[in-house]
C-alpha cells in the first residue's frame, strides 16, 4: 500500500470530519400518558401505541 505524499492538513482533516456529530434524542409525548417517549415505539409507561393498548402489565404488590 502507498503512502501519502503530503500530510493532510488540520483544516482539511477538520473539514472532513464536520459531520461527525451527535444527535440529539427526539422525544414526543405519548397522548395517553403524556410521558416522553422515543417516536413510533409503544410507550413503556402504559403500554400504548397508535391509542391501543399493546402491552399488560402486572401491578406491583406493595407490602
Amino acid at each position: 500500500m502507498t503512502t501519502p505524499k503530503r500530510k493532510t492538513s488540520k483544516a482539511r482533516r477538520d473539514k472532513r470530519r464536520t459531520h461527525w456529530k451527535a444527535r440529539v434524542i427526539q422525544l414526543v409525548e405519548c397522548p395517553n400518558c403524556h410521558a416522553m417517549i422515543l417516536p413510533h415505539r409503544v410507550c413503556p409507561e402504559c403500554g400504548y401505541y397508535e391509542g391501543r393498548q399493546v402491552l399488560v402489565f402486572e401491578e406491583k404488590e406493595e407490602e
